[in-house]
């Protein structure tokens, strides 16, 4: 059935009621937790006392890279941006082989040598320094830029006239918004909008980039405030504590970790991105807030992470996505990448090894649907009867992608916790009382979903009249 099928809008509001007083109880069984295990000995690493609050010519590519790759080696040191300078070299002049076996072997032989031991340390141990951020620019500078430079190749082998130029690989590479945080936009993009001519700007687009300038900071504060009251990160840390928590509380602080998680990146790609704007580009959008996900497909932290591997690897070998076999072959080879790229470790496989599942579960299940009786029997159905139903498996769908996440964000144990006490031992009521809460969140979800859609329709008929 289609998108825009609509639900009554008492119902609406009854789904709009429930989820807000599941929200609200929720965080108060968390803040209540927090509050009172505040002096716990598991929480002082976290939780410290005395916080309290109430426009360029064309020449610009290459200023970028200037500036860029001299704010890089005041931070970094000279040997840093050596390393960095010789991974791009052996990266390019693979390049010029054209053959995209090669261009992808090497990247991710680049890329491992940054994420495997003894190479990792190894290439780490260069890098003179102590200061506190060292190591998380190390390895995200390291990171992004094998990303940035096997983009380069990829591209400059479907360049049919030529290669691209080694400067036009370092413009790219050395453009400091990105460097060291990401996103990664893909190199055509990036070579496309830094070199055109035209920079003027659309109405009030200045004034937009102020707003999310401003936006970006009262989330920086309020998220801040919001981590004084409730030790959403700090309390799963603490495995006895955990246990003593309500289903309801346990549920709460599996969501919220996620959402931070989300928030964080999209706090963080959003400053990025508004001072990519100001240099005439048009970045990767933040992530899609998780709230908003209830299929895997659409799952991920970084947009241009995602689009890269969608671009290069998942999108190439899947096709339109249709076929249970390329489907197969296109997840299993994604999560690959993405193991290597976020770094081999047990808890890396086990997060790979399901979502790369969920994936094509989703599948499956949708080929499953299409088959008789069912097809026949939904067609009888109406629209909204459809939608019903299908948001009674997307509920269930989003708290598989919760369970499967947190695997990443929090530890195996507390995974294991939160499945065990929603599935098993909470069943029946915590186990149906939380998926008729997130029920009522993937209506209002398809709701606005539907909106949007409709809004599209009107604008492409205002266009075509």
């Amino acid at each position: 059935m289609g998108i825009k099928a609509a639900l009554p809008k008492y119902e609406l509001y009854f789904y709009t009621l429930v989820l807000s007083l599941a929200g609200l109880w929720a965080a108060s069984w968390i803040f209540e937790a927090s509050s009172d295990n505040v002096n716990r000995k598991t929480f002082k690493e976290s939780v410290k006392p005395g916080w309290h609050y109430f426009g360029r010519k064309m020449l610009r590519s290459t200023v970028y890279m200037v500036y860029g790759m001299l704010a890089v080696l005041a931070t970094m040191g000279l040997t840093f941006t050596m390393l960095i300078l010789s991974h791009c070299v052996l990266l390019y002049s693979v390049s010029l082989s054209k053959q995209k076996w090669l261009c992808f072997a090497a990247g991710l032989c680049s890329l491992a040598t940054f994420k495997l031991e003894p190479f990792s340390s190894w290439q780490s141990g260069l890098v003179t320094g102590t200061f506190a951020l060292q190591d998380v620019l190390f390895y995200g500078g390291s990171g992004f830029t094998i990303m940035r430079c096997l983009s380069f190749a990829l591209e400059n082998y479907e360049k049919k006239d030529g290669n691209y130029s080694f400067l036009e690989l370092l413009k790219y590479n050395f453009y400091l918004p990105f460097f060291f945080f990401g996103p990664i936009m893909t190199f055509d993009r990036f070579h496309a909008q830094v070199n055109t001519p035209d920079l003027t700007r659309k109405d009030r687009e200045m004034w937009n980039i102020r707003i999310q300038a401003v936006l970006h900071l009262a989330a920086i504060v309020v998220v801040d405030v919001l981590f004084h009251f409730l030790y959403i990160l700090t309390i799963p840390s603490d495995m006895k504590l955990v246990k003593q928590l309500s289903d309801w509380s346990l549920a709460g602080l599996a969501y919220s970790n996620l959402v931070y998680d989300w928030v964080k990146a999209a706090v963080m790609f959003g400053v990025i991105n508004t001072v990519s704007r100001l240099d005439h580009l048009d970045p990767p959008q933040p992530p899609k807030c998780i709230t908003m996900l209830y299929v895997f497909a659409e799952t991920h932290f970084d947009r241009g992470i995602n689009d890269w591997l969608c671009k290069y690897v998942y999108d190439y070998l899947g096709g339109n996505h249709d076929n249970i076999v390329k489907e197969l072959l296109a997840t299993v080879c994604t999560f690959a990448v993405t193991t290597l790229w976020l770094g081999p470790c047990h808890v890396v496989y086990i997060w790979s090894f399901f979502n790369c599942f969920g994936l094509n579960f989703e599948l499956w299940v949708a080929k499953f649907f299409e088959l008789e009786p069912f097809a026949s029997m939904e067609a009888k159905m109406s629209e909204a009867t459809s939608r019903r139903i299908r948001g009674v498996f997307n509920a269930a769908n989003f708290w598989t992608i919760i369970l499967y996440n947190v695997l990443a964000l929090n530890s195996l144990d507390f995974a294991n916790l939160v499945f065990k006490r929603l599935l098993i031992t909470g069943f029946p009521l915590s186990t149906l009382s939380v998926l008729f809460v997130t029920y009522c969140g993937v209506q209002l979800i398809k709701e606005r979903e539907r909106r949007l859609a409709l809004e599209e329709e009107g604008a492409e008929k205002e266009k075509t009249e």
